[in-house]
């Protein structure tokens, strides 16, 4: 194992024990809590076998002494594995409550590396690092799945409280189990069968029809690892290219979609859980390239995602932020796609629209805190990706010139990693638009993209359809009819 230590000295003292919150239905309600007192020895970090204590959700006796003092929301130390965009995000708002958050990165100067209280620098998929990483810590968790999920199993048996679970970061890096998993829950989810020969896979393609999915197990995210195959000679080249049967492939439907929807789901310590508002992504190369939140889709096909998401997490173990990403079909079907253990770039939107960002609400979820109101406080926000557009200081350059235009753009906040290094289609920061309507915040993305400046103007709406349901459609389409008749523009 080799790691070292970037910032400032580590905690010494073990854990102690954390809080139990007793079940309050959908909206969980607050409790007492006693968190540790701070320690003010400046020792080696005690043995894994002294934070067994930890684990324990019972709360600390106080007889025969006072309150500890604590210094902001919580005097846990939180240890994230990862150092990445979603990490750096999350000291932000862990900083704001006045919580300690270590990392642990292999890069010395990634994005989390400015704003965290601690950085070992160290890979996570080291066991030896993580486990020489957790003794550091009250609480490990993550912001990338791609740890050793062996390792974590081990430290949850010594008593190191990690959320979500082991068992639910082991079942979600392998995609292929993932979907076994949901599969046996009766999540909704396209056909899937596991491929490993030419045959096997020829055989999928008689069975599912073209074109057909490829994908990796393991190791598949940001358009990596998949690929499709639009008729049978396809299939050798496609297998090629995701690194051969040895790589692990297995293969889904295709399904025809009329959106690509996600939702965030935060569970807490106790079981309870809340739902963000469905949101619609919009991809680029298979990359997440724009969020559009709520998304604009009737307000039963709202409630069947939300359940779907919802029910899937329910059927994994641990606490946290979760992502559910979604495919609604052209029948009105909310299939299952992906889960992600952690907070999401689906939630970025979130810090600015919403009255709880998902970061904040993965810190409450993770530490036993009340969890907080999910409810956007925006009517409408739009995140953008800013994705490399080209290599080296042209990139930069490129990235620049767009953030330069977002700093004159109403509502719009901007969101710059701070990633060492460019290149196409890697992410390197994201700006939020928020406004009173959708119709605003996608007018400020076009300028913000300088998106039809020699077009048509589009016509602002001058009134608007409002209903209470879904089942006030057919009696509200007769004033929409009106409207159209009489040439006034306006927005259901």
């Amino acid at each position: 194992m080799h790691a070292r230590l970037l910032g400032a000295p580590s905690r010494a003292s073990a854990c102690t024990s954390s809080s139990s919150f007793p079940s309050a239905g959908r909206h969980p309600c607050r409790a007492s809590w006693k968190p540790r007192p701070p320690s003010r020895s400046s020792a080696s970090p005690p043995p894994l076998s002294l934070l067994r204590a930890g684990a324990s959700m019972e709360p600390a006796s106080t007889e025969g002494q006072s309150d500890p003092t604590v210094h902001g929301v919580a005097d846990r130390v939180v240890g994230v594995l990862g150092g990445g965009q979603l990490g750096k995000m999350l000291c932000q708002a862990a900083s704001q409550m006045g919580i300690k958050v270590a990392i642990l990165d292999p890069l010395k100067d990634c994005p989390a590396n400015s704003v965290c209280h601690e950085h070992v620098v160290g890979s996570f998929n080291d066991g030896d690092a993580v486990r020489e990483f957790a003794k550091r810590c009250d609480v490990l968790t993550v912001e990338i799945e791609h740890v050793d999920a062996v390792a974590l199993e081990k430290l949850e048996k010594q008593g190191v409280v990690c959320e979500p679970k082991a068992s639910t970061i082991a079942i979600i890096q392998d995609k292929y189990r993932q979907k076994g998993h949901f599969s046996k829950f009766g999540i909704p989810i396209a056909d899937f069968v596991e491929v490993d020969t030419l045959s096997s896979i020829e055989n999928a393609g008689e069975m599912f029809g073209y074109p057909l999915m490829v994908k990796s197990k393991r190791l598949a995210y940001d358009g990596r690892g998949n690929a499709v195959a639009h008729n049978k000679e396809e299939l050798s080249s496609v297998v090629s290219s995701l690194g051969g049967f040895e790589h692990g492939l297995y293969v889904e439907r295709w399904t025809p979609f009329a959106k690509e929807l996600s939702v965030i789901v935060a569970r807490s310590r106790d079981g309870c859980t809340v739902c963000y508002p469905v949101v619609e992504t919009i991809h680029k190369d298979n990359i997440c390239h724009v969020v559009e939140a709520p998304a604009q889709i009737p307000e039963k096909m709202k409630k069947l995602a939300t359940s779907v998401a919802e029910k899937a997490i329910k059927s994994l173990e641990g606490a946290g932020v979760f992502a559910v990403e979604l495919f609604l079909t052209n029948d009105n079907q909310a299939l299952l796609n992906e889960v992600a253990p952690r907070p999401h770039n689906s939630g970025h939107h979130t810090i600015e629209a919403c009255y709880t960002s998902q970061y904040e609400q993965h810190l409450r979820a993770i530490l036993g805190l009340p969890l907080g109101d999910p409810a956007m406080k925006a009517p409408a926000a739009i995140m953008y990706n800013i994705l490399g557009e080209d290599e080296g200081d042209s990139g930069f350059v490129l990235a620049h010139q767009l953030i330069k235009r977002a700093l004159n753009i109403p509502g719009a906040s901007v969101h710059w990693y701070a990633k060492p290094e460019i290149r196409k289609q890697r992410k390197m920061g994201h700006i939020t638009i928020v406004g009173p309507s959708m119709f605003d915040v996608k007018a400020h993305l076009d300028r913000l993209l300088q998106r039809d400046t020699d077009g048509p103007k589009k016509v602002r709406p001058r009134a608007a359809v409002i209903m209470g349901s879904d089942s006030d459609l057919p009696i509200m389409k007769d004033a929409a009819a009106i409207l159209e008749k009489f040439n006034i523009p306006f927005e259901v």
